[in-house]
Order: structure tokens, then sequence, then C-alpha cells
């Protein structure tokens, strides 16, 4: 059965492909427009997701900060649990809904962190093991599915939207690019395992326009991958 789940991902880079500096500052690469655009796209779609690695570095809250616009559903990905429990997500979680994916083996502890976890409003769900030290992506995706979710915000970070690439996931890629140049930093995407140029994932240009200094580059998945 086709996946029924559209994934997008979007997010800001400077013109030489990094989302932070060397010592992972980040705020802000991209312009007000750019940012405005990012609450668009929360608003617009059913769910946003991001890993925990984003949720320790940047505790954001995940939210839509229209006037008058809802805000998603908010998924993250942990397989180990390891959020902090203070963090805008699990403290917000009785407003917005919450929902983080971890292993089975570490939800079947239940212990003290699971019971607070499930006291603050969260929604834990169990996934079996993807790739190496990953949860599997289209297990998340067919809960996702299976709960109503029918478009999906990936938002980042780096190796989350590297693994939703190299499982072929991605049916739009919103990318952003501010006219900075980092030098040494934190690269959008890692190793992909592409060695030549003929394994290259490929999207095709849906349009490209301008936020204020930045460029919005909208690209859709090619039908015929790889």
């Amino acid at each position: 059965m086709p996946r029924r789940v559209k994934v997008l991902v979007s997010y800001a880079q400077s013109l030489d492909g990094h989302v932070a500096t060397a010592t992972g500052a980040s705020r802000w690469i991209s312009g007000p427009e750019s940012l405005e655009y990012a609450h668009c796209l929360r608003r617009d779609n059913d769910a946003i997701l991001v890993g925990r690695g984003t949720v320790v570095r940047d505790d954001p809250l995940l939210t839509c900060r229209l006037p008058g616009a809802r805000s998603p559903r908010r998924v993250l990905l942990d397989s180990g649990l390891r959020i902090p429990l203070d963090s805008q997500v699990v403290q917000t979680a009785a407003e917005v809904i919450t929902v983080v994916f971890a292993s089975a083996p570490r939800l079947e502890q239940r212990d003290d962190t699971v019971r607070r976890f499930e006291e603050a409003g969260v929604i834990l769900r169990a996934v079996p093991s993807g790739a190496p030290g990953q949860l599997s992506l289209s297990a998340i995706i067919e809960t996702l599915e299976a709960e109503g979710v029918t478009s999906l915000f990936v938002e980042g970070g780096p190796r989350v939207i590297t693994a939703f690439l190299k499982a072929g996931l991605v049916d739009e890629w919103h990318l952003v690019v501010a006219p900075i140049v980092i030098g040494a930093g934190v690269p959008a995407v890692g190793d992909l395992g592409v060695r030549d140029l003929a394994a290259a994932y490929r999207f095709e240009t849906h349009s490209v326009t301008q936020l204020g200094e930045d460029l919005l580059w909208k690209l859709v998945r090619r039908r015929k991958q790889r």
C-alpha cells in the first residue's frame, strides 16, 4: 500500500552548507522572513519532527507562533529516553500533543523516568530499531499514519535529516539558503554513502523564491530515484 504521509524536510543553511558554526551556534542563520516561513510550515503540517539532539541543543518549543494558528503535533525521536524532563517540549506536553518514540526495551523498564514523562502528558511510543543505533523510521511513519497524520515536517537535526534521506522518505525539500559563509561548521547533511555522482540522491526544482535576503529553494522527489 502506498505511503500516505507526505514527508517535508526544511531547514536554513549557509551558502557553504552548514546549519551551525563549529561551536554549535545557529541562531539565527536565516532572516526574519525565513523564520516566519518556518512557522507557516508548522501551521500547515499535521506534525513536526526533530531528534533528541535538537531538543538538547536548542530547547525549542516547536509550536506555531503565527496569530490564530494551531500548533502541530510534536514528534521527538529519542531511543534511550534522554530528553531533559525540564525541556520546553516536555513541560508543555499537556498543552500541545507531544509524542516521543523510544526503543521498546527502554520503555519496558517502566522506571521513574518513564513515569515522569507520562505524568507530564507525553505520549510514549515503542518502536523497533532500524539502522544500527537508530529507530525504524518506516515504523514511525506507519504509526503516525495510523494516528491520522498525513503530513510530517522534519525540521532537524542533521542526523535525523540524513536518516530520512537514506531511507528514501523525503517527498519535498524546502531549503532556505542564507547569504553567509561559515567555513568549518556543522554540515546540514551527513554521510549518505554516496561515492559516485551517479548514486547521488536527486530532486527536481519546483521553485526558487526570495525571502528577505535569503533564498527559498523548493524541491520535490524524483519518482525514479537513484
